[in-house]
């Protein structure tokens, strides 16, 4: 049983994504063995992520700013949305520099009930900014596994039942079904860009 102190960061490093308690165990240990300018470093880093970060309010990307860079940037096509899961999605078709539209970002995908997914994901918001800002296209750029699947089919539906005159496309196959987006070569995720598929 370790101190008190080394037991509470145990405990917060073990709910991260990936990360068990020996992973956690090790991080904490690394800290202490590393001295206190590593640790101040890391402290300053999540102070200034706390103080800093905000959700931008036309796309829900986190940024220093509201609305973020790329929304406010008005050499970008507003007539196209891109909708992606997880704000590490818009760096991934950043990376491409083939995107010139905006982005909507839905933090996450729907993994049980559509109707309960309406309250944590950036769905309403998504066809309350279709409504008001009426693109000629939405792009459904989710990973081809089944959540992403699931989620694209029901925004479509969503999208369509509100607004008949958007193209709602998706990404052309060239993405395996089950891979992740972000994982996904620039070569690859231009090519399903580029050749998006149109309902």
């Amino acid at each position: 049983m370790y101190s008190d102190p080394i037991e509470h960061l145990i405990k917060a490093f073990s709910r991260l994504p990936t990360v068990g308690k020996r992973s956690a165990e090790r991080f904490v240990f690394y800290l202490l063995k590393s001295g206190k300018k590593d640790v101040a470093e890391l402290t300053l880093a999540l102070k200034e992520l706390i103080e800093k970060i905000k959700s931008c309010q036309v796309c829900w990307n986190f940024s220093d700013q509201s609305p973020c860079a790329i929304c406010a940037n008005n050499q970008r096509d507003r007539r196209i949305i891109c909708v992606v899961s997880e704000p590490q999605d818009v760096q991934a078709i950043e990376a491409i520099h083939e995107y010139k539209g905006k982005y909507h970002v839905l933090r996450g995908t729907i993994t049980g009930d559509p109707e309960k997914a309406l309250k944590y994901l950036k769905i309403q918001e998504l066809l309350t900014r279709i409504e008001q800002e009426r693109p000629v296209e939405v792009i459904l750029a989710l990973s081809p596994d089944m959540a992403g699947e699931t989620t694209m089919m029901f925004l479509e539906g969503q999208i369509k039942k509100r607004e008949t005159s958007v193209t709602v496309s998706r990404l052309a196959r060239g993405l395996p079904m089950g891979s992740d987006l972000r994982y996904a070569d620039e070569i690859t995720l231009s090519s399903a860009l580029t050749n998006r598929i149109k309902k």
